[in-house]
């Protein structure tokens, strides 16, 4: 059974979003999976008075009509070869794209950070961040997706799992190593270790406890290779989680990420940590 069958595509019209529809191409092509592409017009607001915003029906109906056009007029003459749909829908877009994803069963969600202005790599839009937290669905993601190739030139060599070894390590594994067969790729696990774990102030403690506290990772991480019957390079670093995995990923050149959204956290913290990885990852994410 393949992986993907049913690929999302938020659309708001911008070269990310280019982007993210060259790489759920590539994976719609591999995978043979039928792409949607989404886009949202959020409630045209007419004025404001002292306790409401006014919205005019009639305007907001104008704008729906204007964005099926200009979708159907998105990305015209590509995505040859793979079935592609075309849909507007009207309501809050984080809210309305959770909701499609949901009812229409799909497997992945491919979207862009959307972050903008100078300093766009250090953020994530509202959007993005919702559907993150909301989807039920592996939401892939990155805030280079402009930079990406055309569709036939994207390949994945290497994939990277970065996992904190709690209960939702075993899914980001699981996922990680599935795509990473579909496409005759290495895989690595990298950990990070906190620093407060091992240190104080700057100064680490007794050097054996460190080596016992890195020990005892790549141990955890071993038994749950052998569950899954992994051939995998381990990495456990200390410090501070994103960067650990940004340099990780920067050095084998890894051509995706695969991180958890679940309620423990990945690495730590869901927002603290799920999203900063993202924000500085330098190649796609996809999280699980």
């Amino acid at each position: 059974m393949p992986m993907f069958s049913k690929i999302l595509v938020p659309v708001a019209f911008s070269a990310r979003c280019e982007g993210a529809v060259q790489y759920a191409e590539a994976l719609a092509c591999h995978f043979h999976a039928e792409m949607v592409l989404l886009h949202v017009v959020a409630p045209v607001p007419t004025y404001w008075c002292p306790d409401a915003v006014v919205m005019s029906p009639e305007v907001t109906a104008e704008a729906v009509e204007q964005s099926k056009a200009e979708l159907g007029r998105f990305l015209e003459g590509s995505l040859k070869g793979i079935s592609v749909s075309r849909v507007v829908q009207e309501g809050d877009p984080a809210q309305q794209i959770v909701e499609f994803a949901h009812e229409g069963k799909f497997d992945l969600i491919v979207m862009p950070t959307h972050g903008y202005g100078p300093f766009r790599r250090f953020l994530l839009g509202s959007v993005t961040a919702k559907v993150l937290h909301d989807a039920d669905c592996p939401v892939w993601t990155g805030p280079h997706m402009e930079e990406a190739p055309p569709y036939p030139k994207i390949s994945f060599r290497r994939i990277l799992c970065a996992i904190d070894l709690g209960p939702h390590s075993r899914a980001v594994l699981e996922w990680g190593a599935g795509f990473a067969r579909e496409y005759g790729a290495d895989l690595d696990i990298v950990h990070a270790i906190p620093a407060s774990t091992v240190s104080v102030g700057g100064f680490y403690f007794d050097p054996e406890w460190r080596t016992h506290v890195v020990n005892e990772a790549r141990e955890r991480i071993g038994f749950l290779q052998e569950d899954f019957g992994l051939s995998a390079q381990i990495r456990i670093e200390t410090g501070d989680p994103s960067t650990a995995v940004r340099a990780v990923a920067e050095e084998s050149q890894s051509n995706m990420v695969v991180i958890g959204r679940g309620h423990a956290g990945v690495l730590g913290r869901l927002r603290a940590n799920a999203y900063a990885i993202i924000r500085e990852s330098p190649c796609p994410v996809a999280a699980i």
